[in-house]
C-alpha cells in the first residue's frame, strides 16, 4: 500500500502493486528531476513542477474518472521518455510546433529500462502502453479534454495564480465520461476551463518570454552538440546534471548563449532586426459538454468563445521576430 499526497487531488491510497512498483522505478523517479517547464522552471521563471508530479497526477485523474488499471499504468508512463529541459529539446531538433520528440523516442527509451521486465512480472506486455491513443481518457487529439491536458493545465493554472482551489474543485466535480472520453456536465465549467486554458497558454506555454528563453537554450544546446560537449544520449539526464554538463564547455559562443539563460533576459518584437524568428505550439481547448447524452463542443454552444479562441490562435500563429534585450538585474 502506498499513500500519496497530491496538490490537486488530495490524499490517495494506492493499493495496486503494479502501480506502486511503477511509481518506484528509476524511470519514474527520474522524472522528479525534470521540470515540466524545462529551462524556465530550472532558473525560477516558472514554478518547479516536476514531470513526476504530472505523471502521477494524470494517473490519479484517470483513476478518479473510473479508468481501468491498464489506463492508469499508461498515464504513469506517458511522459517517461521526456528529456532534460522537457520541450526545450523540441526546439533543439526543430520540433517547435509539434513538440513530440519524447513521444517519438518513447519505444526506444523505455525498451532500455527496467519497465519491460517489471511489466512482464505482472503479466503485461510493455509495448501495449506505447500507443496513448489506445487510452481515450488519458489522451485525445487537441482541442478535446483528456487527463494529460487537464492535469498539466490545473497544476500550471494554480501555480500561475489563474485558478483557486475552489475553482479547481468545481471543475473536477464537473468532469464526466461520455462516449468513452472526458467532458463536463455544465456550461459554466466548460467556459471556465476554456477561457482559463487560453490564459495559461498566453501566460506560460506560448508566452513570448518563455519561448525566447527556450530558443536561446536550444541554440546553446545545438552549439554544445556540435562541439561534442554533450551528446544526444545526455538528453535523458535530469535537468541539473544536464545544465552542469552544458557549462563544462569552454567555447566562447556557447558561454555567450548560456549567459543569456537568466531571468534578467527579456525579448522584444522586432521585425527589422530580430535575434531570431521562432514559432511555437499553441494550445487552446474546446471542451465537450455532455448534454442529453450528446457530446457538444463549447464552441458550438457559445459563439463568443468560438470567436475568442479563433482570434487567439490567429493572433499568435507564425514565426515571431524576437530580439534579445538584457535588463539590469
Amino acid at each position: 500500500m502506498l499513500l500519496y499526497e497530491d496538490l490537486i487531488y488530495g490524499q490517495v491510497t494506492i493499493t495496486e502493486p503494479v502501480l506502486a512498483a511503477l511509481m518506484n522505478t528509476a524511470v519514474l523517479q527520474r522524472l522528479k528531476g525534470i521540470m515540466q517547464h524545462g529551462i524556465s522552471g530550472l532558473i525560477g521563471v516558472t514554478a518547479p513542477i516536476s514531470r513526476y508530479e504530472h505523471s502521477v497526477g494524470a494517473m490519479l485523474l484517470v483513476r478518479r474518472l473510473g479508468g481501468s488499471l491498464a489506463e492508469q499504468m499508461a498515464a504513469l508512463l506517458h511522459d517517461a521518455s521526456h528529456t532534460a529541459f522537457s520541450h526545450v529539446i523540441d526546439y533543439v531538433v526543430d520540433g517547435h510546433d509539434h513538440q513530440s520528440y519524447h513521444d517519438e523516442m518513447k519505444e526506444h527509451y523505455l525498451g532500455q529500462t527496467e519497465v519491460p521486465a517489471l511489466l512482464a512480472e505482472y503479466g503485461y506486455a510493455w509495448q501495449d502502453f506505447l500507443d496513448e491513443s489506445a487510452f481515450p481518457l488519458l489522451e485525445q487529439p487537441s482541442p478535446r479534454l483528456c487527463a494529460d491536458r487537464l492535469d498539466y493545465f490545473l497544476r500550471d493554472a494554480q501555480a500561475l495564480g489563474l485558478a483557486k482551489t475552489v475553482q479547481i474543485q468545481f471543475v473536477l466535480d464537473s468532469l464526466v465520461v461520455g462516449h468513452g472520453r472526458i467532458a463536463v456536465n455544465n456550461l459554466d465549467a466548460a467556459r471556465w476551463l476554456a477561457y482559463t486554458f487560453i490564459q495559461a497558454d498566453d501566460a506560460s506555454w506560448a508566452n513570448f518570454r518563455e519561448v525566447g528563453l527556450y530558443e536561446v537554450t536550444a541554440l546553446a544546446i545545438r552549439r554544445a552538440l556540435a562541439l561534442g560537449v554533450i551528446h544526444e544520449a545526455d538528453f535523458w539526464l535530469t535537468d541539473a546534471p544536464f545544465w552542469d554538463k552544458l557549462h563544462d564547455g569552454r567555447d566562447a559562443e556557447l558561454q555567450e548563449w548560456l549567459a543569456l539563460i537568466t531571468p534578467d533576459t527579456q525579448f522584444e518584437w522586432d521585425e527589422a532586426n530580430p535575434t531570431f524568428r521562432v514559432s511555437t505550439k499553441l494550445r487552446a481547448i474546446d471542451p465537450d459538454v455532455l448534454l442529453n447524452g450528446q457530446m457538444v463542443p463549447l464552441s458550438t454552444l457559445d459563439a463568443d468563445f468560438a470567436h475568442h479562441r479563433q482570434d487567439y490562435l490567429q493572433r499568435k500563429q507564425g514565426k515571431w521576430p524576437m530580439r534579445i534585450v538584457m535588463r539590469d538585474p
